[in-house]
């Protein structure tokens, strides 16, 4: 196999979503020679299959609400349906010029930009549709795909993955959803919005259950308001067809019909067939094994994103790609601590969160030694005129640094920049608490949040 025009690049990326792509950039601006290899769309899950298309479907969802509840408002407005084609036309001109841009951006950057599906051939080559690909150094960064359960199989009309839900032609009257996760919350959300019953599953005690338990209970609270249903605590065990769509069957034998029904239970790894086990990668379930700095036991193979049991969210993509081709490019690097990586899920309402949870802090430091602080947004002026219920919650090592940041209600994921920096720069209440924070703002509620906890509370009770 002849090698692509006898090159030996610097950095060559297998996967050109979050994690692959931000290595590129980063790399070739560190002056490395970079070859970037994508067999689908450069910006991957993220920009065409997830984080962009999800979120300007929850937006038009809002919309939607904002017109059905004007009144209140004391605006006189109709609410007169969703126009599908319409929603995915506006989803699909956000993902447009996204793609433009960032198809720009990697072409200033002088990367070499490879169309085709590539397979690791050796340590330091990827073979890529009859074209060998040599480097000094290979990035793995192939991503995920939806996950699915033995037996249940996806049809792409009936049982869907959030693949299939991201470009339905109809807005599904009834709907289950499988999962009450990250993806499955989400989805429920956008659903309810534009009129469909929705029924989340989870077999887990609570919705989202890797948040803090609080923030779990407090979704709960605003999906049964909204009139969200989920059935909680009890597992999966069937599904089948109905005349009219599908009818699910729990472990307990409770049964749900929908018309159709999401498998929302996350995304696992791509990386069979693609030469990894091979090449000597060792590997997990799938998933390729890194060390700190995104190493493999491959001296000359590094690996990001959704590949490696790491967080599964872009931004952790972009942070380990740039870690790569800055230690590539021999500058000091830090490992990331993904305690301190921000967590937004973008339902209504929202769920954002950095740090760890208050269970976690007391199984690390002890119960004695832990300090949680809730703040009601009923106290916060701009939360008032949004109409939006929730908390913050802190959590504190006693008398030490806030070690966890919780936060429920519409827009906390534009309040959680601050929190990421109180956490990661270990601040304690008393020194958030000397900041102004402007008023009347939602970002304020983070500052009485934090003079609450160092014992000088404004607008809330002792």
């Amino acid at each position: 196999m002849a090698n692509d025009a006898s090159t030996v690049f610097d950095l060559v990326i297998l996967g050109g979503g979050s994690g692959g792509y931000a290595a590129a950039l980063r790399g070739a601006q560190l002056g490395l020679d970079v070859a970037l290899i994508e067999k689908n769309k450069l910006g991957g899950t993220c920009l065409h299959n997830g984080c962009i298309p999800t979120k300007a479907l929850l937006h038009a969802g809002e919309v939607a609400d904002q017109a059905r509840e004007a009144e209140q408002f004391g605006v006189k407005a109709s609410f007169e349906g969703i126009d599908i084609k319409g929603v995915h036309k506006y989803k699909d001109d956000v993902i447009a010029g996204l793609y433009k841009g960032l198809q720009g951006l990697v072409a200033s950057r002088k990367v070499t930009y490879i169309e085709g599906t590539g397979h690791l051939s050796s340590p330091t080559s990827v073979d890529v549709d009859g074209r060998r690909v040599e480097g000094r150094h290979v990035l793995l960064a192939t991503g995920s795909v939806p996950k699915s359960l033995p037996g249940l199989e996806i049809d792409g009309n009936r049982i869907i993955t959030s693949d299939h839900a991201l470009t339905l032609d109809r807005v599904p009257e009834s709907a289950i959803i499988l999962g009450g996760g990250v993806i499955g919350v989400e989805f429920a959300s956008a659903w309810k919005s534009f009129g469909t019953e929705v029924t989340v599953i989870e077999g887990m005690k609570h919705l989202v259950p890797v948040e803090d338990e609080n923030s779990s209970k407090l979704l709960e609270r605003a999906f049964r308001k909204r009139g969200i249903k989920f059935n909680l605590g009890t597992f999966f065990q069937s599904a089948e067809y109905t005349d009219n769509g599908v009818k699910v069957t729990l472990a307990d034998g409770k049964t749900f019909e929908a018309e159709v029904l999401l498998v929302a239970i996350g995304r696992g790894p791509v990386s069979a067939g693609l030469g990894y086990e091979e090449q000597g990668v060792a590997m997990d379930r799938g998933y390729v094994l890194v060390d700190e700095y995104m190493r493999t036991n491959v001296e000359t193979i590094s690996a990001v994103g959704d590949l490696v049991p790491t967080l599964q969210l872009a931004h952790v993509g972009f942070a380990e790609g740039i870690l790569v081709a800055e230690r590539l490019a021999g500058l000091k690097t830090v490992p990331i601590d993904y305690d301190g990586v921000p967590r937004v899920t973008y339902c209504h309402p929202e769920v954002a969160s950095v740090g760890i949870t208050e269970a976690k802090a007391k199984e690390i430091y002890g119960a004695d030694k832990v300090v949680a602080l809730k703040y009601n947004l009923a106290g916060n002026g701009k939360s008032k005129i949004l109409k939006t219920a929730g908390e913050i919650k802190l959590v504190q090592v006693k008398d030490g640094a806030v070690v966890g940041v919780h936060m429920v209600g519409d827009r906390m994921g534009e309040q959680v920049g601050e929190a990421q920096l109180i956490y990661n720069w270990e601040a304690l209440p008393a020194e958030v608490a000397q900041l102004i924070h402007a008023h009347p703002t939602q970002n304020e509620a983070l500052g009485e949040a934090h003079l609450a906890l160092a014992g000088k509370p404004l607008h809330s009770h002792d």
